[in-house]
């Protein structure tokens, strides 16, 4: 296969233009079925997240059977992450939104990890002071997504540490380095703080087992750059005699320059769309993002446009296509052409500066709680 076709998925890099169905059959994932998100739905209430009816979760392990659990009486578990080493974009939502709707609909605990551990030994330039500012930021971020206070803890590694590390030494023992050194393709520099993170984000998919003494499953809707972290846990989980976690994985969420994805660290002229940034600079941005149009106005209105390949569309596609009706009316009247990228971009402004207006509002109030959410203890002894 030529080169240019070519690209890596990693929890350490993402490049290249992404084949997703080839990616699932590399990763040995299963699809999201029609079957599947009906089932889905029907448990939920009648109700699916667009984030699901939409195809950005595309592939999972294990999905139908931890729903079926669920239809026999079997609880379960939320449990995803973020490593912080700067401020949150819209597509860092992503994982997080999907779990808000389930926490809603099955009324469920939701852990969250926040890996600061993990980014001070995976980036040179940080500094402990700056990923430890960046860990608070970005949960006030997740927590104002609306999760319920009684029924979300967080994992802040550093300050949890206590309550991470009697299970971690269990896991840990359970890796061989050749394991780690295979799925992430360590060399010989890399640090070994690294070597031993899988450990411990392993913990949180067992932690509540541990603490109720009772198997209980776990559910991880994460980036599908993720899953090689959590094929590692699968492979031990039941030697510890906890149950493997099932995940559903998204795909990436595109970057607005149209090249890669959205990413924290490529700098300014990345794309990104950042909670934090101004409403001015959210204008600059959208205004000039890479859309799926024509040359011409004359050119689009016969040809119409490819929505597929453009970044304003693949806003529309997360959260601000409010209903599936409008979602489709973006969609056709891209691909007829009787939407033009400039009216499009005007209407997706509409409703970007509503939502983040109303998120820091939100986020102001997670404040209040997020400090006694954080999990310091360990439930028990080992």
């Amino acid at each position: 296969m030529p080169d240019k076709e070519e690209f890596v998925v990693t929890p350490y890099e993402v490049r290249g233009k992404i084949d997703y169905n080839r990616l699932r059959e590399q990763f040995g994932t299963q699809e999201i079925t029609p079957e599947l998100l009906a089932r889905f739905q029907s448990l939920a209430g009648g109700s699916l997240s667009p984030l699901l009816a939409r195809g950005i979760y595309y592939s999972h392990r294990d999905l139908g059977t931890l729903l079926e659990g669920w239809a026999k009486g079997t609880p379960f578990f939320l449990y995803s992450g973020r490593g912080p080493s700067g401020p949150l974009h819209t597509s860092h939502l992503v994982q997080f939104e999907l779990c808000r709707w389930i926490q809603e609909r099955f009324h469920v605990p939701m852990y969250i990890q926040i890996t600061d551990d993990e980014k001070f030994w995976a980036r040179a330039g940080l500094s402990r002071e700056e990923i430890t500012r960046w860990g608070l930021e970005n949960l006030y971020d997740i927590l104002a997504l609306g999760f319920d206070p009684k029924l979300t803890r967080v994992f802040f590694d550093s300050r949890s540490i206590a309550a991470l590390y009697p299970l971690a030494i269990r896991v840990a023992r359970k890796i061989p380095y050749s394991t780690v050194k295979a799925v992430f393709g360590f060399d010989p520099s890399t640090n070994i703080g690294l070597v031993f993170y899988t450990a411990l984000q392993t913990v949180p998919c067992f932690w509540p087992s541990w603490a109720e003494g009772r198997s209980v499953p776990c559910l991880i809707p994460c980036g599908v750059d993720q899953d090689p972290h959590f094929r590692v846990t699968r492979d031990i989980a039941e030697g510890l005699g906890y149950p493997k976690p099932a995940l559903v994985h998204s795909q990436m969420i595109p970057a607005l320059s149209g090249e890669g994805a959205m990413s924290t660290t490529g700098g300014p002229g990345d794309g990104a769309l950042f909670l934090n940034d101004p409403p001015t600079a959210i204008d600059r941005k959208i205004r000039n993002a890479f859309t799926g149009g024509r040359a011409t106005v004359e050119e689009q209105r016969r040809l119409g446009a490819t929505p597929e390949i453009c970044s304003i569309w693949a806003l529309w596609r997360t959260r601000f296509a409010e209903t599936q009706a409008k979602f489709e009316e973006v969609t056709a009247g891209c691909r007829s052409g009787s939407l033009l990228c400039g009216e499009c971009k005007s209407s997706l402004l509409e409703r970007i500066h509503p939502f983040l207006r109303a998120h820091a509002e939100a986020r102001e109030r997670a404040k209040t709680w997020a400090e006694s959410a954080i999990v310091t203890e360990a439930p028990r002894p080992i």
